[in-house]
C-alpha cells in the first residue's frame, strides 16, 4: 500500500497522470490510478469496471437493485409461486368461505370481499405495472435521443423546429391529457390513426411516452452541443465520417450515462401515472389488475379490519418506486465521476 501512495504521489508531483478519456468527465484520481496500476505492473481498469466499482459501493442502490429483482422475479412467476387464481371463476362456495380473512400462512396478504388470495392479485397486477413501467421508458427514451440528438448535431434550423416541438408539448399538462384520454377509451384522432385503447397496456405506454420524452430530448441536447465541439469529432469530420456516424458511432456513446439515468427514473415516473390513472377509475379497468385498481377497490377499508386490502398493493408499489429510484441515484454517481465523493 505505501508503494501505490508513492507511485500516486510521484505521478502527481510529475504531471503525467494521463488524460481524460474523450467526451467523459473522468476525474484526475482515476487517471492517477491508470498510471500507478501502470507503474507497479497491475491491469488496468477499463471504465466499465470503474463505474460497476463505484455502482458497487452504493450499497443503497445495489440492496435496491436486489429488492427489486426479487420482486420482479415474484411478478413474474406468481403463477408457479401461488396455487391460486387472481380472478377464479366460477367463485365456488369454498372460495367465498374465505372472504375478509387478513394475513395468514394461507394466504399472506389476506383475502378480499371475494375470497381471492390478495398475494396473488398484488403481483399479479404488479406485472402490468412493470410492463407500463419498462415500456414507457424504453419508447421516450428513443423518442427523446433522437430528437434531442438531431436538434443538438446540426443545429440552426433544425435545432429551432425541434426544440419549439419540444417546448410545446412540454407545457401540455400531462395528467389531463391522460384523464381526458382514458375517458375516451379509443383514441384515434378523428380517424387518422388507429390507436390500442388507452385503458389497456399498449394504449398507456404509447399515451404515456408521447407526454414524456422531453426532458430526454433537452437533455441529449445539451450533452451534444457541448461534445460537437470536442476534437475526436473534428478528427471524425477529417476522416469522412457523415453525420449519422458520428452520431450514432461517436456522440452517443459519450451520451449513454444521462440516458441510462433518465430511463431508470422514467420506469419509476411511469408506475406512479399508472396508478394514479388506475386509482381514479381511468386506467386499467377491471376485471384487469393493476395495483392501482386495487387500491381503489379498497379506499374505504382505511381504519377497519380489512385495511390489509390497501396496505398491501400500496407498500408494494410504494416499494417498487423507490427501489427504481435509488437504483437511478447509484447509476448517476457511478457513470458521472464528479459526483464521487
Amino acid at each position: 500500500m505505501s508503494d501505490e501512495r508513492d507511485a500516486r504521489q510521484r505521478i502527481r508531483e510529475s504531471g503525467t497522470a494521463g488524460a481524460a478519456a474523450v467526451g467523459s468527465g473522468v476525474l484526475l484520481d482515476e487517471g492517477v490510478e491508470t498510471a500507478a496500476a501502470l507503474a507497479r505492473g497491475a491491469p488496468i481498469r477499463s471504465q466499465t469496471r470503474l463505474i460497476l466499482r463505484r455502482f458497487v459501493a452504493h450499497r443503497v442502490a445495489v440492496a435496491a437493485l436486489i429488492v427489486l429483482m426479487l420482486i420482479t422475479a415474484l411478478a413474474i412467476f406468481i403463477n408457479v409461486v401461488s396455487p391460486y387464481e387472481s380472478n377464479p371463476i366460477p367463485l365456488t362456495p369454498e372460495i367465498l368461505g374465505d372472504a375478509r380473512h387478513g394475513p395468514t400462512g394461507d394466504h399472506l396478504f389476506g383475502t378480499d370481499r371475494l375470497g381471492r388470495d390478495m398475494f396473488t392479485r398484488v403481483f399479479v397486477g404488479l406485472q402490468k405495472s412493470l410492463q407500463i413501467g419498462l415500456g414507457v421508458a424504453v419508447v421516450s427514451v428513443l423518442l427523446g435521443v433522437a430528437v434531442g440528438a438531431l436538434a443538438g448535431y446540426y443545429r440552426g434550423w433544425i435545432d429551432t423546429i425541434l426544440m419549439r416541438i419540444t417546448d410545446l408539448v412540454l407545457v401540455v399538462p400531462a395528467l389531463a391529457v391522460l384523464v381526458i384520454l382514458a375517458a375516451n377509451p379509443e383514441p384515434s384522432f378523428f380517424g387518422l390513426f388507429d390507436f390500442p385503447p388507452a385503458t389497456e397496456v399498449p394504449g398507456m405506454i404509447i399515451v404515456i411516452s408521447v407526454l414524456g420524452w422531453m426532458p430526454m430530448a433537452r437533455i441529449v441536447r445539451g450533452e451534444f452541443l457541448s461534445l460537437r465541439e470536442k476534437e475526436f469529432v473534428d478528427a471524425a469530420r477529417a476522416a469522412g465520417a457523415t453525420g449519422p456516424r458520428i452520431i450514432v458511432r461517436h456522440l452517443l456513446p459519450n451520451t449513454v450515462g444521462p440516458i441510462i439515468v433518465f430511463g431508470t427514473l422514467e420506469v419509476g415516473l411511469a408506475i406512479l401515472l399508472e396508478a394514479t390513472l388506475s386509482f381514479l377509475g381511468l386506467g386499467i379497468q377491471l376485471p384487469q389488475i393493476s395495483l392501482g385498481n386495487l387500491v381503489a377497490e379498497a379506499e374505504g377499508t382505511v381504519g377497519t379490519d380489512l385495511a390489509y386490502l390497501i396496505i398491501f398493493p400500496g407498500l408494494t408499489l410504494f416499494l417498487v418506486v423507490l427501489c427504481v429510484n435509488f437504483i437511478g441515484d447509484g447509476l448517476r454517481d457511478a457513470i458521472d465521476p464528479r459526483s464521487v465523493r
